[in-house]
């Protein structure tokens, strides 16, 4: 059966870093002016690939920054589209961005709340495509079905599209793909990085760090005397009452004696009446 749901297919190959998405995703109406797509720049000093970086609308488990949010600010559409966060809910407590597993979250610092890619919901949502699709150069950022990825040629060489990202024990299922090998069925984050430690970093020398440092050793081992916790600590403790200033225990044992005098007032040639002055 055909896909008919128009996906996004990443191809880091044929990225350019030229950041036309980038700019392109700034003219987007929902963003108010701000991108919501990165480029990263691999190895900067050994080579000059790059690749970009979106919202990857994630299918199983669905939308983790969604699932995270406290306040119900991110929705996700029926035709699955991750939203951003509505800024009348969004209390910026900043878990979408510990949540998601791409690191996609951007937090609007002056407006307190997120902001992320929504796959420009309001041209796809119309049959239209993205920003940052409709101006890519090389079509490094391929908006369509994968019957429509097919006939554009983009099968060639050995690519295949991945939707399947492993990250330690936890795997994730996303909407959009990245195009990998033939042979490649999903993408371990991982394994890269192990594979990468064991490569051209694996002849540097052992850290040092730990070298001089003493092993960690308890309070009762050590014999740190430790202080007596109240039974019930949660209990408020009343305060002890004040002592009471001797002249107040005076005052009500002798009684002050006050005599008034008559009111006179002040301005006595004419004119507005001035207050009354009592005199002790």
């Amino acid at each position: 059966m055909a896909d008919l749901v128009k996906r996004i297919f990443l191809d880091p190959s044929r990225c350019i870093g030229c950041r036309s998405c980038v700019a392109a995703c700034r003219e987007c109406d929902t963003h108010k002016g701000e991108s919501m797509i990165y480029i990263d720049y691999i190895e900067r000093h050994n080579t000059v690939a790059s690749s970009p970086t979106l919202c990857m609308h994630c299918e199983q488990p669905l939308a983790p920054c969604a699932q995270v949010c406290p306040a119900q600010a991110i929705l996700v559409s029926p035709d699955g589209v991750v939203q951003s966060a509505d800024e009348t809910r969004c209390i910026y407590c900043e878990n979408c961005g510990y949540a998601c597993p791409f690191g996609v979250p951007k937090f609007n610092i002056a407006g307190h709340y997120m902001q992320k890619c929504n796959l420009c919901y309001d041209r796809t949502s119309q049959g239209r495509g993205p920003m940052c699709a409709t101006v890519c150069p090389t079509q490094a950022i391929f908006y369509g079905t994968y019957e429509e990825w097919l006939r554009a040629g983009r099968a060639q060489q050995g690519a295949k599209p991945v939707n399947t990202f492993v990250f330690g024990e936890q795997r994730v299922r996303t909407r959009n793909y990245v195009v990998m090998r033939q042979q490649d069925e999903e993408l371990d984050l991982m394994a890269l990085i192990e594979e990468a430690n064991l490569g051209w970093r694996a002849n540097l020398p052992a850290a040092t760090a730990n070298a001089h440092t003493d092993t960690w050793t308890n309070a009762e081992t050590a014999g740190i005397p430790q202080r007596e916790v109240p039974a019930q600590p949660w209990t408020p403790r009343q305060p002890a009452p004040a002592p009471e200033p001797a002249h107040a225990s005076a005052s009500r044992s002798e009684p002050a004696l006050i005599s008034r005098s008559e009111p006179t007032p002040i301005n006595q040639g004419g004119g507005k009446p001035g207050p009354y002055p009592v005199t002790n």
